[in-house]
């Protein structure tokens, strides 16, 4: 049996302005994961796109089914994400008292959390396992001798508690070229946005994600897939991790866009009842909102006419 691993992160320990870092990682049979990225490829060329998902870049609807689409089938799929988040007041707090640089610190951290990471996907394997990693290309892993250090220590992690899995190699890979790397950069978004509550922000950019999260969620059993499949850790400057609720983050974001939702589609209705015949374009004129938001209008045209919000998406 074959495994695959893929790493990335948001954020950096000392990046200014930030309270925390984000890691992840995104691990599934290597059978799952061709049946994923030929899948994922086929959604790309039925709809005629090439660019790659990226959730920091998505800032315009005419991606939404796009994004939907692959969100919807991927959590759909028996995979693991686990994601660890690092207080990096901590991190730096500690550094100052070792006198350990940045880089010696962020030297220090890349080798144990993607340890920490990748054993909480891998102590679910019971039968042997080659395991291959694949991280997000960067030059500062590079330096740093990232690769070569994880497969040893994963190694001798699997030997030393008898573990059946082996680390067969450790290779950087470009996001562009990488639909796992794409797919994890993008579910690693969406919970840093949920966490921050990002959504608050009262900018289109924020509102165009949360309607793509807020439908994506909104599908089928999403919500409880999302909470089984997505496991979230927290590192505040002791030796063993906190397990947080993905769901608490969930539920205030539901409650947020519920209200937020209604609001605007009373709004939209009152203006439907003053002029009943114009057409979207006209309506999402008078709703001040930008040609970015446009599917948004659409998704709340359709609840009004008693339709379903992704009604024009899984048709």
């Amino acid at each position: 049996m074959r495994y695959k691993i893929y790493f990335d992160e948001a954020n950096k320990i000392d990046q200014p302005g930030k309270m925390y870092s984000y890691y992840g990682a995104y691990g599934g049979s290597e059978q799952i994961m061709t049946e994923i990225v030929s899948s994922v490829q086929g959604i790309f060329e039925k709809l005629g796109t090439r660019s790659e998902l990226h959730f920091r870049e998505y800032n315009h609807d005419k991606h939404l089914e796009k994004y939907f689409k692959v969100l919807n089938h991927i959590i759909n799929q028996e995979i693991n994400l686990n994601l660890l988040v690092v207080n990096n007041t901590e991190a730096q707090s500690i550094a100052q008292q070792l006198e350990l640089t940045t880089m010696e610190l962020r030297g220090l951290f890349y080798i144990k959390i993607p340890e920490r990471l990748f054993y909480g996907i891998t102590r679910e394997l019971t039968d042997q396992v080659d395991v291959e990693i694949k991280i997000d290309h960067n030059d500062e892993y590079d330096v740093l001798g990232l690769h070569s250090k994880i497969k040893e220590q994963m190694n001798a992690h699997s030997v030393y508690r008898n573990k059946r899995y082996k680390i067969t190699s450790v290779e950087s890979e470009k996001s562009d070229e990488s639909i796992p790397l794409q797919i994890i950069d993008t579910f690693m978004g969406i919970v840093v946005f949920l966490m921050e509550q990002s959504y608050k922000a009262e900018s289109d950019a924020a509102r165009i994600k949360s309607d793509l999260i807020y439908r994506f969620l909104s599908q089928g059993s999403n919500v409880e897939r999302f909470q089984s499949q997505v496991k979230l850790y927290a590192w505040n400057g002791s030796e063993n991790l906190s397990e947080l609720s993905i769901g608490n983050y969930i539920s205030r974001f539901m409650v947020h866009m519920t209200q937020y939702d209604i609001a605007e589609m009373n709004r939209l209705q009152a203006i439907r009842l003053k002029n009943p015949n114009l057409t979207t374009m006209e309506y999402r004129k008078l709703m001040e909102y930008p040609n970015s938001r446009f599917r948004a209008l659409l998704g709340y045209l359709d609840e009004l006419d008693g339709k379903g919000r992704n009604t024009f998406l899984v048709q």
